[in-house]
């Protein structure tokens, strides 16, 4: 099984109208790509923009439910082509930053709201979300177990970690940041750990605060007779706007998870109880803005 991802590093138009427009042209030049997968950077439906005032923030979220988002459903299955479209969620008491993961067929499978809410900037105008998620993904070129984690997630290693435990083979990681050296090594550690393919799509150069470098991490670090280990980005892509295609060997993945000593091969969570522990201490102690009063959720 080979599965061809696209990453949509596109820059944003100005309100759903247009965002809608802008992202279903990428989406048909990514299906004339031979894309089986097609993702968006992170909250494409406001171009990740967050007002800092708490009415207008409400009023440009957007349902899952509503025609906004089921639309990209309907094109997932007019395209034959699964979509992952990242959007600001309305939700109460705060708007969430979340993602709605469509199969080829146009059902949508898997709904993930941002956990890791960035609360030192303005994303503490969010409600963060509860969990992490995993589907079975059916593509046109076979099914995958697919999960999701958004941004800043990529900098907790039990984000991945999590996903994996509940078997995901690929991670989409819709992004709006700098990927720089190091941001870019936390992607490649996720994979590189957890044997799983890692595929992030960045906004381009031309957005505030963004530089593009969508990559993709097939997971596989060692092939059988090999000297040494290979590299696995498959995807790192330039500045520029543009569909960044590449492909993942499935099949070479989970030969790869059945021999290799990571993931869940040699874990021992008997002895990683504080992992669990709530306690915060020095140096680690933050002071958290107080928000204002909460959104009131209306549709």
């Amino acid at each position: 099984m080979i599965l061809k991802v696209a990453l949509l590093q596109i820059l944003p138009g100005n309100g759903l109208t247009e965002q809608f427009h802008i992202g279903e042209e990428a989406l048909r030049r990514a299906k004339d790509a031979g894309a089986d997968l097609a993702l968006f950077p992170e909250m494409w439906s406001t171009g990740y923009e967050i007002p800092p005032d708490e009415d207008v923030l409400g009023r440009m979220a957007v349902s899952a439910d509503g025609n906004f988002i089921k639309k990209f459903g309907r094109l997932a299955k007019n395209l034959d082509m699964a979509v992952g479209i990242t959007f600001l969620e309305k939700h109460s008491p705060r708007p969430k930053n979340s993602i709605a993961l469509y199969d080829r067929h146009g059902e949508r499978k898997l709904l993930y709201s941002k956990v890791h809410t960035c609360e030192f900037g303005d994303e503490r105008l969010l409600s963060a979300g509860d969990d992490f998620y995993v589907t079975e993904l059916d593509t046109a070129s076979g099914t995958v177990k697919t999960g999701c984690m958004i941004c800043y997630d990529r900098e907790f290693p039990e984000s991945a970690r999590i996903l994996m435990l509940k078997g995901a083979e690929l991670v989409l990681v819709p992004n709006a940041c700098p990927m720089e050296i190091n941001r870019l090594a936390q992607l490649r550690g996720r994979a590189y750990e957890n044997m799983m393919a890692v595929a992030t799509c960045n906004y381009p150069d031309g957005q505030p605060d963004c530089n593009g470098h969508s990559s993709i991490f097939d997971g596989v670090a060692y092939l059988p007779g090999g000297s040494g280990s290979r590299d696995m980005c498959i995807l790192d892509a330039d500045e520029r706007p543009g569909i960044y295609l590449a492909e993942i060997d499935i099949d070479m993945l989970r030969a790869y998870r059945k021999r290799e000593v990571h993931g869940n091969a040699y874990r021992h969570p008997e002895k990683y109880g504080l992992l669990l522990s709530r306690e915060v201490e020095e140096p680690f102690i933050r002071e958290k803005e107080l928000t204002q009063s909460p959104i009131i959720d209306v549709d």
